[in-house]
């Protein structure tokens, strides 16, 4: 199984790639994590939200696959302790295929992606700075990994 992280967002600070980079290399082939990260649609002064929105939908759409199993991450989805992640991450490979997790830009995943979605998985309900949800995201995969494998990392 790969894990597909499909963000919205480019060119992340060096200590997010640094710190995401190391936890993808923890991660086995098995269990893979890829970043694909979409860039963002155009915002500024006067700028259309939804349009914005909407390009990144487009985007993040031609990047997705018809076999991945979709999960958004959006503050209103389902709250899942580190226990329920892993319990998710191993119906996940029962499963078969790869899992695309979705991450929008600042105003948020296209509704329409949203409803194709079939989990919806919130990782807060505080408001969290893209470049650290992608980094928190990858360190609580590896520990969900490790709870699977009886790996000491977790304790």
């Amino acid at each position: 199984m790969k894990v597909r992280l499909l963000a919205v967002g480019q060119r992340m600070p060096s200590w997010v790639e640094q710190g995401v980079g190391e936890y993808r290399k923890r991660l086995p082939r098995d269990f893979a994590l890829e970043i694909v990260e979409i860039a963002p649609g155009a915002r500024g002064k006067n700028a259309d939200v939804a349009r914005a929105v909407s390009q990144e939908g487009q985007r993040m759409r031609e990047r997705l696959r018809e076999s991945d199993h979709r999960v958004a991450l959006e503050v209103t989805g389902q709250p899942w302790s580190t226990q329920q992640l892993a319990q998710q991450a191993e119906a996940w490979r029962h499963r078969g295929g790869d899992v695309a997790l979705l991450i929008g830009g600042p105003d948020g995943l296209e509704p329409r992606l949203s409803a194709q979605a079939e989990q919806r998985w919130s990782l807060s309900p505080l408001t969290l700075p893209h470049p650290l949800v992608r980094l928190l995201l990858c360190e609580q995969l590896y520990r969900a990994w490790t709870l699977l494998v009886s790996h000491p990392y977790h304790r």
